[in-house]
């Protein structure tokens, strides 16, 4: 709507040339907020689907069944493969719609799409196999919290499979950990009579083991998180300062120039080729070799998708002293090879983390966890304004100036390779630390009363 309507946005300036911005029609305040409503709008509707969809997806396979167990993994894969397929066509259609046709019509063609898209998934209700909610999260983590400080001079029994346990969450009843042993205290009873203590629990007083470890879980998940931060940091780098980057390079491709804000198309190709061979190719050989349903356990993966985004600055610092050393314009196609490498380090790292977070949470907490994954991007963005603002200030302006040939972009990018490596050094350190799950059967475990 403000695309279409010229009332909803300020006169453009000098009949839509900006020579002068400072001389330009401010928006009014009415105008500013048909804006921000619109934009957070879209943060709010990206942040539900993004944290909801993989959660529903993966909920469809049985992870206890050998034969499914893969396709959990197969999954997360062609999930990721077909946001990189909408971001393709974003890039692509959308974007030269917009500046060929008009942005009403661009953003009118994504509304669309969304009803389109909203309309097959009610289409596919029936069809869906539903997780019953086992509560609240959050309220089940502040359970164990304020139990565990409640009970904090209570002795933990021995042996400690004698804490406190009944029917699991969904189903599921996780084995004790040696970590973080005082939470346990949430676990052991206070009465002397134990038995009338499991019959009349005050969860606030009172948690399962399982309810325990299921707290361990999330605290011990983390620190992963924390360190693939810093990738989507990189990330918000490379889109911001390959877009100026481009706008001033040579965009001819035959008769065709390409615009700027199509340039990370190149990396979504590559990822579009990369995944049906990553996981039809690679997945299976290595399965094959390892025994495990994804090929390499998820630490593994994202550990790889942090080097490669090391080494996706280190060239971009390359290409950037190159471009700026050379006298005629540079092919905007050389910035494909930074992109690239980043767009693999993005794929393993992304759908690794996600994998992680919904097969390491508990039954109770899989769409949570798949939602705190997706914070890693959010947080990355936000750090990013960080970053630039502090490395102008101690640097005395590496990136003040609009004009990139006057700017230090080269030694930015330098800087943000060498602090990948550190990045990449701490998550090591947090992965050999973290300690997989493990799940009792239910059938097989029996509440010790002593």
């Amino acid at each position: 709507m403000q695309a279409h309507f010229e009332e909803l946005r300020p006169a453009p300036c000098n009949g839509g040339q900006v020579t002068d911005p400072t001389r330009c029609e401010s928006a009014t305040s009415g105008q500013s907020a048909v804006l921000y409503i619109g934009l957070y709008l879209i943060a709010l509707g990206a942040g539900g689907v993004r944290a909801a969809l993989p959660a529903l997806g993966a909920d469809q396979f049985d992870p206890k069944d050998p034969e499914e167990a893969p396709k959990l993994s197969n999954f997360f894969n062609w999930f990721f493969f077909s946001l990189t397929t909408g971001a393709i066509v974003g890039v692509t259609l959308i974007v030269w719609v917009g500046e060929n046709k008009g942005w009403d019509l661009a953003f009118g063609i994504s509304a669309l799409a969304v009803l389109l898209a909203v309309s097959v998934l009610i289409l596919g209700k029936r069809f869906y196999r539903i997780t019953a909610p086992a509560g609240s999260p959050f309220v089940r983590i502040a359970q164990v919290l304020v139990a565990a400080m409640r009970n904090r001079h209570l002795e933990t029994p021995k042996p400690e499979d004698a804490l406190y346990e009944k029917e699991g969450i969904n189903g599921e009843i996780l084995k004790r950990t040696n970590q973080f042993r005082f939470l346990d205290k949430a676990a052991v009873p206070s009465s002397a009579n134990k038995e009338q203590a499991y019959n009349s629990t005050d969860p606030w007083r009172l948690c399962t083991t399982t309810q325990v470890e299921e707290t361990k879980i999330l605290i011990r998940m983390l620190p992963i998180i924390l360190s693939t931060i810093f990738l989507n940091t990189c990330l918000a780098q490379l889109q911001t300062f390959t877009t100026q980057q481009g706008n001033t390079m040579d965009r001819e491709l035959g008769e065709f120039k390409v615009p700027a804000s199509s340039v990370p198309v190149l990396p979504l190709l590559f990822i579009f080729l990369m995944i049906p061979l990553y996981d039809r190719v690679f997945v299976p050989f290595a399965r094959g070799i390892t025994g495990v349903p994804s090929g390499v356990r998820h630490l593994q993966r994202i550990g790889v998708g942090l080097v490669l985004s090391a080494a996706s600055m280190a060239v971009a610092a390359v290409v950037e002293t190159r471009r700026r050393n050379l006298a005629i314009p540079y092919s905007v196609f050389w910035l494909g090879f930074q992109y690239c490498i980043f767009g693999a380090a993005e794929f393993l790292t992304v759908v690794g983390l996600m994998e992680f977070f919904y097969s390491e949470s508990s039954a109770g907490m899989k769409a949570l966890a798949t939602g705190i994954s997706m914070c890693s991007s959010s947080f990355g963005y936000f750090l990013s304004s960080v970053v630039v603002e502090v490395v102008n200030r101690l640097s005395g302006g590496w990136l003040e100036s609009n004009n990139l040939n006057r700017v230090k972009l080269h030694y930015f990018y330098w800087l943000l390779a060498g602090l990948s490596v550190v990045n990449l050094g701490v998550y090591l350190v947090c992965a050999s630390w973290y300690k997989y799950k493990e799940v009792e059967d239910q059938e097989e475990v029996e509440m010790v009363v002593a």
